[in-house]
């Protein structure tokens, strides 16, 4: 059961916030502020903005973090208070942590290298290792929190944290936890994060207009916006959940996880690997593919990306796929990276509980070869049982989540 949501994200630095915008259909994007982008060609991002790590934390504690490790802890605050929970000392080791990350403390690594090189080793800060580390996310948030299972981090580019929050759920359904903190968290808006998409021709190049730039499914799309933030969930068996009183979004009900085994960057055309993925999600959650009645796609805004998904959408839901809702909040978002199936697992949920899909926005003309319903440029208001969420990552790992009201989980066991 999840029972409590955090996010921090281009939208708000928290779930109402972040929500709201969404329902509305603002774009999260606008000119880069983290450094000077004046010789990139690639002069915009899905920032969090306004952020002020020291409101939420303390300076202390912000001494020790990555930007990355910021958005988590807050996120994980946030989540915790959303559940209500509080964790006893009698259930403490039942209780873990899993957060991922996709690339880590980018911007400290940046940072120390160039002291290192005009300042020397001297004037390093002995924080720059737990910093960087990708685990610390975790760790920071199992100390804050005295969660005493297990901690640790996925790492599989954008299908980051949706590995992580089913994971997570394969902890409780084997009896090992009772509640589990995932999520993940990504702050790659740096020089040589931004430098490298852009050297891969991976990004949109709108600079003039980057709230219009991440389109996905759109015969225009020309590559993705980079974004940051956080999403964390709260995890908890059913019985845990019940016996304290606890608000329910959902279950999570299948988790599906393959590979394209195909290419380092793309994906197959025919999306025959994120298929699997659904096909596995669907089964493990014992749905037919009508059943579900909206899809978060992972559709990036990437002219062979979103095509690939679409094709394995059909094959994964065959007939049922011309009445399914699906749509990419990337559109708002950005891409976020290793924290995309997190947030975007949290969005689904939200979709679930409140009965309201979030459009793809951007939308001018839908690209002929993509074939389903993107709910495009305004939200809808549609009552459901079962929602998916997609994320999938460089290397073509795929990882597929699956959650159901309450209602719909006692229908399909």
């Amino acid at each position: 059961m999840i029972t409590g949501i955090g996010m921090v994200t281009p939208l708000g630095h928290d779930t109402p916030s972040t929500w709201a915008s969404l329902v509305e259909g603002r774009s999260g994007a606008g000119p880069i502020t983290q450094f000077d982008p004046s010789s990139f060609a690639v002069q915009f991002a899905c920032e969090v903005k306004d952020w002020r790590a020291e409101t939420y934390l303390g300076g202390k504690l912000c001494r020790e973090l990555d930007r990355f490790s910021e958005f988590a802890i807050v996120a994980a605050d946030e989540a915790v208070r959303d559940a209500g929970l509080s964790i006893t000392e009698e259930r403490e080791e039942r209780a873990g942590c899993i957060v991922g990350t996709g690339v880590g403390g980018l911007a400290t690594i940046e940072f120390n290298a160039r002291e290192l090189e005009s300042r020397g080793v001297r004037r390093m800060s002995p924080y720059v290792i737990p910093a960087v580390s990708g685990n610390l996310a975790a760790g920071q948030i199992t100390i804050r929190h005295r969660l005493r299972g297990p901690s640790y981090c996925t790492t599989s580019a954008c299908a980051t944290g949706a590995h992580a929050v089913g994971e997570a759920a394969e902890w409780i359904r084997r009896g090992h936890a009772d509640v589990m903190v995932a999520g993940a968290a990504e702050a790659p808006i740096t020089r040589v994060g931004m430098g490298g998409f852009q050297a891969m021709r991976a990004l949109s190049r709108r600079n003039d207009a980057p709230a219009r730039a991440s389109r996905p499914f759109d015969v225009d799309r020309d590559g993705f916006v980079a974004g940051e933030g956080a999403a964390i969930l709260i995890l908890e068996r059913l019985e845990h959940a019940h016996r304290r009183g606890a608000k329910i979004y959902g279950e999570l009900t299948g988790y599906g996880a393959s590979s394209d085994a195909f290419h380092i960057c793309q994906p197959p055309p025919t999306g025959e690997g994120c298929a699997r993925s659904m096909k596995m999600a669907l089964s493990e959650a014992k749905l037919a593919p009508s059943a579900v009645g909206y899809l978060n796609a992972h559709a990036t805004s990437t002219g062979i990306g979103d095509v690939a998904e679409a094709n394995g959408i059909r094959t994964a839901f065959g007939a049922a796929a011309e009445s399914l809702w699906v749509s990419s909040t990337k559109s708002m978002t950005g891409h976020t990276l290793g924290a995309a199936g997190a947030i975007e697992a949290a969005i689904s949920l939200l979709a679930l509980h409140r009965g309201v899909v979030p459009a793809t926005i951007n939308v001018d003309r839908v690209d002929p070869a993509i074939g389903l319903d993107v709910v495009p440029n305004a939200a809808r208001t549609k009552s459901f049982d079962h929602v998916m969420s997609n994320a999938f990552g460089f290397g073509g790992a795929n990882a597929t989540l699956v959650f159901s009201s309450l209602r719909g989980a006692m229908a399909s066991s």
